[in-house]
C-alpha cells in the first residue's frame, strides 16, 4: 500500500505546484516607485498622488547666479509657489497653486490610463494625460485700455509617456500644447508647442538624479526666449522629499517656463531652488 500511496502523493504535489505557476502567471505587477514624486522638476511625472493622498508643495526660486556678489548670486531675489495636490484614485490627481510669477493662479487633472506592468497584463509603459489651466492677477501694464478677463487664461494639454527600464532608470517623454489667449507681440503664437524630455537615475534608496529638458519648436516665440533646462538631486527622508537643483525657468507653472523662459545657462542665468513635497494621508480610499 505504502508503494502506491507516495506515486498518488507525488502526483498531487506536481499538480499543485502547477497551479501555483499558473496563479503566478495571472497576478498583474505593476511597477511603482518610477520618480520620488509626481514632479520631476518643473515638469509633472509619470507618477501620481496615491487615492485619498494629499500632498503640501512648497517651490521656490531664488535669483539667478549671475546677480554675481552685489545679489549675493541670486539670495536678495526669490519666487515660490505653493500647492497642493490630491489623489482621488490611484490613477486621477487632482491639485491647484498660487504662484508669484505674475500672482498667477493655477490648477490641473492628470489622468494615468496606463501602467506599466508585467504578468497577467504586460504593459512597456506608463500614459498619463495633464490638463491645466491658469489665471494671471497680475495688475494690467496699461488700465486704461480696454482689457478682458480671458486674456488673462492659459491652457496646457500634456500626454506623459514614461518607462522605468531598471530600478535606477527611469526616462519619459511629454508632447505638449500651452495655448496663450493673450501675446505680447505677433511675433508669438498663441498655440505654442513643444516637446519635454525628462529622466531619473537612482543612486541609492533616499537620493535620486533628475533632469528635464523642454523644447520648443522654432518659430513659435519671440526673439529672447530659451528652451528650459533643469539639473537636481531628489533626497527623501520619511514624509518629505527635498528637491535641490539649478533650472534657467523662473515660472513654476507649464506657461511660464515652457514659453517664457529667459535664463541662459552659458551666461549664468541659472536659479538655485528647491522643492519641498510633504504628504498626508487624509481619507481611506474606497474606490480605485
Amino acid at each position: 500500500m505504502l508503494w502506491q500511496i507516495a506515486p498518488l502523493a507525488a502526483q498531487e504535489d506536481d499538480l499543485l505546484s502547477l497551479l501555483d505557476e499558473e496563479t503566478e502567471l495571472e497576478e498583474t505587477e505593476y511597477v511603482t516607485a518610477s520618480f520620488k514624486t509626481n514632479r520631476v522638476i518643473n515638469l509633472h511625472s509619470l507618477e501620481s498622488t496615491a487615492a485619498g493622498v494629499f500632498d503640501f508643495k512648497i517651490s521656490h526660486r531664488f535669483g539667478f547666479l549671475n546677480g554675481g556678489l552685489y545679489e549675493l548670486f541670486g539670495l536678495d531675489n526669490a519666487s515660490m509657489r505653493l500647492g497642493g495636490d490630491f489623489g482621488i484614485t490611484d490613477r486621477l490627481t487632482v491639485g491647484v497653486g498660487r504662484s508669484t510669477f505674475e500672482k498667477t493662479y493655477d490648477g490641473f487633472l492628470k489622468y494615468k490610463f496606463l501602467r506599466q506592468s508585467k504578468g497577467k497584463v504586460n504593459m512597456p509603459l506608463t500614459a498619463a494625460f495633464l490638463s491645466t489651466a491658469a489665471i494671471k492677477s497680475i495688475k494690467w501694464p496699461n488700465p486704461d485700455r480696454e482689457n478682458y478677463f480671458s486674456s488673462r487664461m492659459y491652457y496646457t494639454f500634456q500626454l506623459i509617456l514614461g518607462r522605468k527600464f531598471s530600478e535606477r532608470l527611469t526616462l519619459q517623454v511629454s508632447p505638449t500644447l500651452v495655448h496663450r489667449n493673450l501675446v505680447t507681440t505677433k511675433l508669438e503664437e498663441n498655440d505654442v508647442f513643444a516637446a519635454a524630455f525628462a529622466g531619473r537615475i537612482k543612486i541609492s534608496s533616499r537620493l535620486a538624479i533628475n533632469a528635464e529638458y523642454i523644447y520648443v519648436l522654432p518659430d513659435q516665440l519671440a526673439p529672447g526666449f530659451k528652451n528650459s533646462l533643469s539639473i537636481g538631486f531628489d533626497i527623501e527622508t520619511g514624509g518629505h522629499v527635498f528637491q535641490l537643483h539649478f533650472t534657467n525657468s523662473t515660472a513654476m507653472v507649464e506657461h511660464g517656463f515652457i514659453p517664457q523662459t529667459i535664463g541662459d545657462w552659458l551666461d549664468g542665468g541659472v536659479h538655485f531652488g528647491f522643492n519641498v513635497s510633504r504628504v498626508f494621508t487624509v481619507v481611506r480610499p474606497k474606490f480605485e
